[in-house]
């Protein structure tokens, strides 16, 4: 098992991570980001076609920070305005100077050294924003760092007043890379998008059908909607209810969602503009229930579900997971400071931090008398929030190990146990949470007393299949359809594990599942009672900053056959009714 290096120091990229948690500072809309290719986080750097304004925006960027004009540029001389981490980590250290005149911070010449993968910055989120005026605080902030008034207005408007402001640049950053689309050229025929074909399978010919002939079809059946009213994403983020609170019974779902089988969507809730909207049309014009996991466990994960489920009579797993960092880690409160007033963590992501990072911090802090400078404290706090850092010494902060990831995801210890650690971070945090899918399912149990048949799409580590065993709903029958090999050895070994007594049928390829394979397995279990699945996020999530296409990324493009195979399951088995 190879353990033995962090995923920030691989070569290779993996955009297939989470929305909610920008794991990498934004710039000003004027801004360019570019990639460092010395690690696998990226640094930033502005671009532009006229040096001196460049110099001018990179000095007022600073200076909106809270940094003198004085002290900016002097950073600014010592490093080059195009190396702005070293000129960012050096503010810091000025700061802190400044704040502990007689200490000295003693640090090695490789602390703040512009090539290390991770670096400072000042934005807080929503644990440390001020109530008082809270809105125009966060309109100044967007102001400061570049955004027009009116854009700003308009993010804080659709993301509500108590985002935070990663959320917020997240989503302006999310609308200057995503064109808005017009829907009726997006259903139109005439219109060929930029999306992966899908095969249906025709017994006299073949023929290729895109997307658009799906939604087409779709819209004459009167399964989609045109009304083009933007979602809005609730705050609190807690769907139709959560196990804490007050929860609703009701729902009407439309006509076209009503009957066999049941289905369950998932995907990430910060999606750029219109994502909800065409998946809505697309799943039968069925409204999206957003969640935030963090009502549920003490990590974030805000999601969107849509599904034809009864929302009724809905109950959680017991006993109920811890619902702060302190009761999930104890022996954390010993060296927790004070002034890191975090009681949940951020969303889990596919990727980790380095050693070197944790011991850069050490060093910082070491350097500080007593309670670090509030600039320093911000630095800190960005690095722990973007990584779920826990602190587990003096001064000392360490990332999570696979195992507390997988039990903060509600799946068993060591469930993803044999393969790589890389391996490990990227199939949990890929997956469902648990306890917030096992509370919609929940409402299955006393439906299928004799057990349940299951079409599984994009298994992965097989977070549906663990909710309904939790549940104590028997599997019957499981088509489960993964691409990666490795999560498909993770799902079959715990299925044997646990001795379960139904049948496990492994696929690959969701794009090879065709009519014909679909009617061999309902006639065979007598139809499929539900299917499940989330595709990938990649194009979706506000992360990736470079091929963030929505659904028409390579990618995330594949949610459209999570439509076309549910599609063919309702028609095949309203056949045999």
């Amino acid at each position: 098992m190879d353990e033995s290096h962090s995923s920030v120091d691989d070569n290779d990229t993996d955009w297939n991570t989470d929305d909610e948690i920008d794991n990498f500072t934004l710039l000003p809309s004027s801004g360019v980001i570019h990639p460092c290719p010395q690690a696998n986080v990226l640094s930033w750097e502005v671009s532009s076609s006229r040096p001196s304004s460049s110099n001018s925006k990179v000095l007022d960027q600073f200076i909106g920070m809270g940094f003198s004009k004085k002290m900016v540029e002097k950073a600014i001389e010592e490093h080059g305005e195009e190396n702005t981490e070293a000129v960012l980590e050096t503010l810091l250290t000025y700061s802190a100077l400044e704040s502990s005149p007689h200490e000295q911070l003693q640090m090695d010449s490789d602390l703040f050294s512009s090539d290390d993968e991770s670096f400072f910055d000042d934005f807080s989120d929503e644990d440390i924003t001020s109530p008082a005026s809270e809105e125009e605080n966060l309109l100044m902030s967007l102001i400061t760092m570049g955004y027009q008034k009116e854009e700003a207005t308009t993010a804080i408007e659709r993301c509500g007043p108590s985002s935070s402001l990663v959320e917020l640049t997240d989503f302006l950053s999310a609308a200057q890379l995503v064109k808005e689309e017009d829907l009726d050229a997006l259903f139109s025929l005439e219109e060929t998008p930029r999306l992966e074909h899908v095969h249906t399978h025709d017994p006299k010919k073949k023929r290729k059908v895109t997307v658009s002939d799906i939604l087409k079809r779709k819209r004459q059946r009167g399964h989609i909607c045109t009304d083009d009213e933007t979602l809005r994403l609730p705050n609190p983020m807690i769907g139709f209810g959560i196990p804490t609170g007050a929860c609703q019974s009701r729902r009407i779902l439309p006509n076209a969602a009503i009957g066999p089988p049941y289905f369950y969507y998932e995907n990430v809730a910060l999606a750029p503009k219109g994502v909800w909207e065409t998946i809505s049309r697309s799943l039968y014009d069925v409204p999206p229930e957003f969640v935030d996991s963090k009502h549920f466990c003490c990590a974030a994960r805000k999601r969107g579900y849509v599904h034809n489920l009864p929302i009724a009579n809905r109950f959680p797993l017991t006993p109920l997971p811890p619902q702060t960092i302190h009761e999930a880690f104890p022996l954390t409160k010993e060296w927790w400071p004070s002034w890191d007033i975090r009681t949940k963590l951020n969303c889990i992501v596919t990727c980790y931090s380095s050693a070197k990072l944790s011991e850069r911090m050490l060093k910082l802090l070491q350097g500080c008398d007593g309670i670090p400078p509030e600039r320093v404290q911000r630095a800190i706090m960005h690095e722990c929030r973007k990584w779920n850092l826990l602190w587990v010494g003096k001064n000392k902060v360490a990332p999570l190990e696979p195992g507390e990831v997988e039990i903060l995801m509600g799946f068993p210890k060591d469930h993803t146990r044999g393969v790589s650690r890389t391996d490990r971070y990227k199939s949990i945090g890929n997956a469902f949470q648990v306890h917030t899918v096992a509370y919609h399912f929940s409402v299955l149990r006393d439906k299928f007393p004799n057990g349940i048949n299951v079409l599984s799409l994009f298994s992965g580590i097989g977070g549906a299949e663990v909710a309904l065993h939790s549940l104590g709903i028997r599997m019957k029958n499981v088509v489960s359809v993964e691409i990666s090999e490795v999560n498909r050895d993770i799902v079959q070994c715990w299925w044997e594990q646990t001795e379960q007594t139904g049948k496990l049928i492994h696929l690959a390829d969701v794009k090879e599942l065709d009519s014909e394979r679909l009617k061999q397995f309902i006639h065979s279990f007598g139809g499929f009672d539900l299917v499940v699945g989330g595709s990938p996020c990649n194009n979706l999530t506000g992360s990736n900053r470079y091929h963030r296409d929505g659904l028409e990324g390579k990618e995330s493009s594949l949610f459209f056959h999570y439509c076309r195979i549910l599609d063919l399951v309702k028609s095949i088995m309203a056949g045999l009714l």
